[in-house]
């Protein structure tokens, strides 16, 4: 045991020194290593007995500022107590004992605090024990006789205690008998401490409260019995007069809830008891509802009624007690008592609140026309000195509103409104008033569906006047311009609703409005104008309703709805309309994408049900824009980007894929008809679309693809346009791409051969390689199409042949030479069927470098050149004659100068 001790000890000082914030740790220990104790041990060591009173007075300390919780409180005195017990000498003193009794009863008794029975048990059961054992040891004293009576009369006090709090144990434990045990001790010893009476008393009140409250009305009721009982056995030291009638009020209720029916008596005993006791409002009132629950007579109600007369309560208990009556079916008493009550506080300043109840109660029996008598009564005295409290004059407006409501539900709007003016009625001309906005708004629309647009256009300005930053205000103006077809009032009312909106906090006679409000109203005014077929007014409030909502499914709905109004329009309309059009709808599509993106309250199935119903009209836009290629583009740009937002499957990959390439090829379009600055980024953007084409192709042929799909041709294509131009040197390497690709076509080359020398482009190396490969493969077909050769030949001709002096050059003039014999070759082999012009256009074009060249002195190689274009002209079949003629006069004169020119240079 030295280690327990020294551990307590330890733990003891710790605690003593801890700061605030570190108590829990240290008490949990101290209490772990106190309750590992088996029952509680001799430990006679004064170092535990010291422990213990430290502990307990600090925890006194503590508890004075609330610094340690009640848990903790409880388990500290738990440690300090059993220490105490532990440390007990073989024969305890007086003052030993005493102490044990102290600590153990408050121990138990903060254990019951916590909820802890099981734990109050053993130290209240000690405390009983201890307490019995001093007073032994006093009646075996011969002390005294003052002193002795002195001293077991303390013990005889806190054994009452102690047996209060076992009691109240045995409650908790849902031990009632055993309870009620213990409380008979209890009662049994007031004879020689009468001064416990109240406090007896009350703790059997509150076991009756707290049994009620369990709804066991059996135990609630003897134990109430027993508060009552108990404070009548010592009237100078009972509870009083007040508390007894509380607590038999309570068994009245008690009686009532339980079965009214069975114990009617009892429970009209106690009501009455209570009011013989202290006379209180809530007895009288008490004793009505208990006479009604019993089916009593109007005869002995009307008695219990005048008793609260009598009683001079309060006008608003008297009312309380006239709506119980009407709640009872007791009409003709309710109506009879609430007379007598007006007359009774005629000139109680709050008389009004009678009134309206009156009204009330008229108006819930269908007494409709004598409640409008009351009501016009209760004008009268409005204007005549008798006005309604602010209180009363509140509810009757609710009343008011509430029947008018009730009218325009059921369609009877002239009905509606008459109430709505009642109301309007206690109003001063020009008064503003916090509801005075909406009550005119709410007669607007009953004059709107009387058809009396003028009055309601005057109600609706009156409603602007008290309240014109109200989104309901600016509704109900909107609602009229409608009506009067008034296209800019109803767009100024829709764009004054979208800036309220924003507002951090709207507010609704007193009441916040909820956050959709605005954006249900815009979507009501879009209907509101689709219905009178004001198809842009429902435009401009959904397009509103999409600036301002929160609510992203709200949103698409609306933008759902502005598609479908745009498409509409499209059918038969002329291309300039239709562009104009397609302008209006592209930002809707661009607003859809960002709301399916951003919306992360749409399921999957509902997000890619959104995407997939955008992205189909933007697709099927896109195919309408074939004389605008930016419209295009924009159309399938979304189009995919909305793509992105739906799972992948085959189908949509081939939708992505041509997406892109329409997309690509709609911004070279536009790039040959755009100025120079423009052209650089929109050829940027097309080798951006190839490239994401190019890994949605890879995807696609990753599960097989057609050998017949253009796809890689023309990605290849859409990117050496977009580098030619760009005059980016990567061309070369995609036109090797395109070299390599399996069974290139023809075209593809002659097309290559064009766009590298399509402004701004200028690659003519390349034009003629791709020339060179096409016309090859064009003479290894079996059936040559002579046509296509001579192009190709033509145009390495005439990208070849010098166009000035500088460009002569030996190795320029034999690939020329080299093209020309290629084309004799081509014309050779059928001379019938090759172009005459484009013989003549070889003829004159050979010519004229003979010329060139004489001019420069180069004789041979003029003679050469002009000899090859006098071959070319056997080859023409009309111009034949007359070329023949003409052009051998000139080859002979060009001859002998030639003859002339070689003379005179050797003579030199």
């Amino acid at each position: 045991m030295e280690q327990f001790v020294s551990t307590v000890t330890c733990f003891t000082e710790n605690l003593l020194h801890k700061q605030s914030t570190d108590y829990d740790e240290v008490i949990e220990k101290l209490f772990s290593e106190v309750s590992a104790l088996k029952g509680f041990p001799k430990i006679p060591d004064p170092q535990l007995e010291e422990c213990a009173i430290q502990l307990w007075n600090w925890a006194v300390t503590k508890n004075v500022g609330r610094t340690i919780s009640t848990t903790q409180k409880a388990k500290v005195r738990h440690v300090a107590c059993s220490l105490l017990i532990c440390s007990e000498p073989e024969n305890p003193t007086e003052g030993v004992i005493r102490k044990q009794i102290l600590m153990a009863s408050k121990t138990g008794r903060t254990w019951l605090d916590c909820k802890n029975p099981q734990m109050a048990d053993n130290f209240l059961r000690f405390a009983v024990k201890s307490l019995e054992t001093l007073y032994g040891q006093l009646t075996s004293r011969g002390d005294a006789a003052s002193d002795e009576a002195s001293s077991k009369g303390d013990v005889e006090k806190d054994l009452l205690r102690v047996l209060s709090c076992q009691a109240e144990l045995a409650l908790s434990r849902g031990s009632n008998q055993e309870a009620v045990v213990y409380m008979q001790r209890c009662k049994d010893m007031l004879l020689r401490l009468p001064k416990d009476t109240a406090y007896l008393s009350l703790m059997c009140y509150n076991f009756g409260i707290d049994t009620y409250n369990l709804r066991k009305f059996e135990e609630s009721s003897f134990w109430l019995s027993q508060s009552y009982e108990i404070g009548k056995m010592n009237v100078k030291y009972a509870p009083g007069s007040e508390v007894q009638a509380k607590v038999l009020r309570l068994l009245a209720i008690v009686y009532l809830e339980w079965d009214c029916q069975k114990f009617q008596e009892k429970a009209l005993n106690a009501v009455s008891l209570a009011n013989k006791e202290c006379v209180s409002a809530s007895g009288l009132y008490l004793k009505i509802r208990i006479l009604l629950r019993c089916g009593a007579s109007d005869d002995h109600i009307r008695a219990g009624l005048n008793e609260m007369l009598e009683s001079k309560v309060s006008l608003e208990l008297c009312l309380s007690t006239v709506r119980l009556l009407m709640s009872e079916d007791r009409e003709t008493l309710a109506f009879e008592y609430l007379k007598r009550v007006c007359q009774h506080f005629e000139a109680f300043p709050d008389l009004g609140t009678a009134l309206v109840l009156h009204i009330e109660l008229l108006l819930q029996r269908g007494k409709e026309l004598l409640g409008k008598q009351k009501i016009e009564d209760a004008i009268t005295g409005h204007y005549t000195g008798k006005q309604l409290s602010p209180q009363a004059l509140t509810s009757l407006h609710v009343m008011l509103w509430d029947k008018a409501s009730k009218h325009f539900e059921a369609r009877n709007y002239s009905e509606a409104l008459q109430w709505y003016n009642y109301s309007l009625s206690f109003y001063k001309a020009g008064q503003i008033e916090p509801n005075s906005a909406k009550l005119q708004r709410n007669r607007a629309s009953c004059f709107l569906q009387l058809k009396q647009l003028e009055k309601a256009k005057e109600a609706i300005k009156e409603a602007e006047r008290s309240d014109p930053d109200s989104i309901f205000t600016q509704f109900s103006v909107y609602k009229i311009a409608v009506l009067e077809n008034n296209v800019e009032k109803a767009a100024e009312a829709v764009h004054a609703i979208g800036l309220l909106s924003r507002s951090p906090v709207a507010r609704e006679d007193g009441l916040l409005v909820s956050e959709n409000a605005a954006s249900q109203l815009l979507s009501l005014a879009a209907q509101i104008a689709l219905e009178n077929e004001q198809q842009e007014t429902a435009m401009k409030a959904l397009e509103s309703l999409c600036e301002n909502s929160e609510d992203g499914s709200q949103v698409l709905t609306a933008l759902r709805c502005l598609v479908r109004l745009v498409l509409s329009t499209i059918e038969g309309s002329s291309d300039e309309m239709r562009n104009g059009t397609l302008d209006v709808l592209l930002p809707y599509l661009r607003k859809a994408l960002e709301k399916v993106s951003r919306q992360c309250r749409l399921t999957v199935a509902q997000r890619t049900e959104e995407a997939n119903w955008f992205r189909k009209i933007a697709w099927n836009s896109a195919l309408q824009c074939e004389s605008s290629p930016d419209r295009m583009r924009d159309f399938f740009v979304l189009s995919y980007q909305l793509s992105l937002l739906c799972p992948p499957d085959r189908t949509l990959l081939m939708g992505q894929k041509t997406c892109l390439l329409m997309a690509a090829a709609a911004s070279l379009e536009l790039c040959r008809k755009s100025l120079p600055s423009a052209q650089s980024e929109q050829l940027t953007q097309a080798l951006e679309y190839t490239h994401i084409c190019g890994e949605v192709w890879k995807t696609l042929k990753a599960s097989g693809s057609s050998p017949m799909d253009p796809t890689d041709t023309l990605l290849l294509l859409y990117e050496f346009e977009a580098r030619a131009k760009l005059n980016d040197p990567k061309v070369e390497t995609v036109l090797e791409s395109v070299l390599e690709l399996d069974n290139v076509e023809t075209k593809v080359l002659e097309t290559i051969a064009a766009l590298a020398m399509e402004p701004p482009a200028h690659f003519p190396l390349l034009c003629k390689k791709a020339l060179r490969v096409a016309l090859s493969l064009h003479k290894k077909q079996p059936q040559p199409d002579l046509a296509s050769c001579s192009k190709c030949v033509h145009s390495l001709i005439k990208l070849s042949l010098p166009s000035g002096v500088s460009e002569v050059e030996a190795r320029v003039l034999e690939e020329v030479w080299d093209y020309y014999e290629e084309a004799l070759s081509i014309i050779t082999t059928a001379p019938d069927d090759f172009p005459e012009m484009e013989t003549l256009w070889l003829l004159t074009r050979a010519w004229n470098t003979g010329i060139l060249l004489y001019s420069l002195a180069q004789y041979p190689e003029a003679e050469r050149w002009c000899g090859l274009a006098m071959a070319f002209i056997r080859h023409l079949r009309s111009l034949q004659d007359s070329y023949q003629t003409q052009m051998s006069g000139l080859y002979s004169e060009i001859l002998d100068r030639l003859d002339k020119a070689k003379k005179n240079l050797m003579e030199e």
